[in-house]
């Protein structure tokens, strides 16, 4: 199991090494190509940017076809030359192959520890890094190269400088043109064609078919052929500064290897007497539009970088005002919610206040009374030794307990009502109504009879709170019996479900009460009459419940005809 998995990694990169041995030697067989007549040096030695572009893309690992691409570049180079002897051609051959494999090595190095990333044209400080690390390293390969020709003495010592030199810049010009196209290649490319775009490109070949056309003109040959790195710049410098990377080093690649070409040649303004001086010449104007290319083109980017990033910051601030103001808007609403509920609170307290204040009054008077009337009587029993009168007294203390208990209840129920949590459960009117009926029917001392009229729609089942509907008969149809006007008491009682909701109306035949006492009738302890019947506890009572339960009660009334009580519950969910 484990050599299944060691030999796909192994085979990987032997396939890797070899790939970048290759391509190294191909492209010294270009360099060699363009190599000027009776000189050793060469204008630019490919093969360093294309060993510098694979180390930094493929890792360390691939070092090893560097070196086998150098030795039989440069094994088949010095081949033909009959002043040096085999030995000595493998010895220079294997001591170049160290120093560009040590030069590619160094670069990568220096990328990977300073500059940090494998593209360093996105912003311009990385891209004169760049060039830093250029000229750095190639200070190792041209001279561990200038040291083999010179130990092997293939060059003189009044030539050391100069091919060390010549050599050196070789490689950086190498490195100039291919490494950024090479890593500028590597990279996902994204071709937009605008129609502005477009038009660039249209008037780009048009004042390149201008220039070409002037060499035409026989009087401004001489003239244009000089300039010519003059006109040519500007136009590398616009596909700089409107275009990708890879757009502006393929430029300068194809002028830079057409300058070769031409001076080669013969021809151009890079042709002096001396084929050095020209290729030095054209080394410093290859090496000149290649650095301003680079530096450009990493600015633009790094412009264009800027911009995107301030335009999403535009849009992330956009955002995020509009985030924070719905925040401070939810906020505001929260902090007015809270308000409102704050002064809702501090009216329902001061109105608990103020009901406190009646309560305690109202209730050391309505328990005091019955007590202090009932121990009247009792003395009065005392004292009194008539069976009769005797049971006047006990029926008379009776109706006092009774009075007191009823108070009880009703201070219990409001008790209840104020602290317990509205509980959901099914209502079935009929038999709550019969029960409320069936506890009051000895409510009436004199023995009258309670009337009865009860019709009930209730065809779905309603859910409410049990105890407090209980609560709200109770009270509404015991005052319909309690101030009844003279007569039997005939209480109506009609109730309808509908669409969740329950509508009740109790309707009696009794006293009535004062339009003067409608608006007060809920108060606590107010009473719309002086018969001393009540407490004033039982409309307050229901009027809570049905606040309770998220219900309405409306009251209608004429003073001897009696009243109406008309209740809207809706159906608790």
């Amino acid at each position: 199991m484990i050599l299944n998995v060691k030999l796909p990694l192994k085979y990987k990169l032997d396939l890797k090494i070899i790939g970048v041995a290759l391509l190294y030697y191909l492209f010294a067989r270009v360099g060699y190509f363009f190599a000027f007549e009776g000189s050793t040096a060469l204008p630019t030695w490919p093969p360093s940017g294309i060993g510098f572009a694979l180390i930094i893309l493929l890792g360390r690992s691939s070092w090893p076809g560097i070196t086998i691409g150098s030795l039989v570049a440069n094994v088949m180079a010095y081949w033909n030359n009959p002043h040096l002897p085999a030995q000595e051609i493998i010895t220079i051959s294997s001591l170049i192959a160290v120093g560009n494999t040590l030069e590619a090595v160094t670069g990568n190095y220096l990328v990977k520890k300073w500059i940090r990333d494998d593209f360093p044209f996105r912003s311009a400080k990385n891209a004169f890094r760049f060039l830093f690390v250029t000229m750095m390293m190639c200070w190792i390969g041209a001279g561990v190269s200038t040291g083999a020709l010179y130990l092997n003495h293939v060059v003189s010592p009044d030539l050391l400088l100069r091919t060390g030199i010549s050599s050196w810049v070789g490689n950086v010009v190498g490195i100039l043109l291919f490494t950024p196209f090479i890593l500028a290649c590597s990279k996902k490319i994204h071709v937009r064609l605008t129609t502005e775009k477009a038009i660039e490109v249209g008037i780009f070949i048009l004042l390149l078919g201008g220039i070409v056309a002037l060499l035409e003109v026989d009087y401004l040959v001489s003239t244009v052929e000089r300039a010519l790195p003059f006109l040519v710049l500007p136009f590398l410098l616009w596909l700089a500064f409107r275009f990708e990377l890879i757009v502006a080093i393929a430029g300068v690649l194809i002028t830079a290897l057409l300058s070769i070409y031409m001076t080669i040649g013969g021809v151009g303004p890079f042709v002096l007497s001396d084929s050095y001086n020209s290729m030095l010449l054209l080394q410093i104007f290859i090496g000149v539009i290649s650095i301003s290319t680079i530096i450009l083109s990493a600015t633009v980017r790094e412009r264009h970088h800027a911009q995107n990033k301030l335009l999403e910051f535009n849009e992330n601030l956009e955002a995020m005002v509009q985030e924070r103001t719905r925040a401070l808007n939810e906020e505001i609403v929260t902090r007015k919610n809270a308000e409102e509920k704050i002064q809702r609170t501090n009216t329902e307290l001061s109105k608990r206040n103020t009901e406190l204040d009646n309560f305690v009054y109202s209730v050391s008077h309505d328990l005091r009374a019955p007590i202090a009337s009932v121990l009247g009587l009792i003395n009065l029993a005392k004292k009194d030794t008539d069976g009769v009168m005797k049971d006047m007294y006990l029926d008379m203390i009776h109706k006092s307990a009774m009075q007191q208990d009823h108070f009880i209840k009703e201070i219990l129920d409001q008790s209840r009502n104020s602290r317990l949590e509205v509980k959901r459960e099914e209502i079935h009117f009929e038999p709550l109504i019969d029960e409320t009926f069936n506890q009051l029917k000895f409510a009436t001392s004199t023995g009258q009879s309670v009337q009865k009229v009860i019709r009930i729609n209730q065809e779905a089942p309603f859910f409410s709170d049990r105890w407090r509907l209980k609560v709200i008969l109770n009270n509404i149809i015991s005052n319909a019996i309690r101030y009844r006007n003279g007569k039997d008491p005939v209480i109506k009682v009609n109730v309808e479900i509908r669409e969740h909701l329950a509508t009740l109306a109790i309707e009696d035949n009794g006293k009535g009460i004062e339009k003067d006492h409608l608006p007060n009738i809920y108060k606590m302890f107010y009473r719309a009459t002086d018969d001393g019947a009540g407490s004033g506890l039982g409309l307050y009572i229901v009027k809570e419940a049905i606040d309770k339960l998220n219900g309405h009660i409306d009251i209608e009334s004429e003073v001897g005809r009696g009243t109406t009580v008309k209740l809207a519950i809706p159906e608790l969910v």
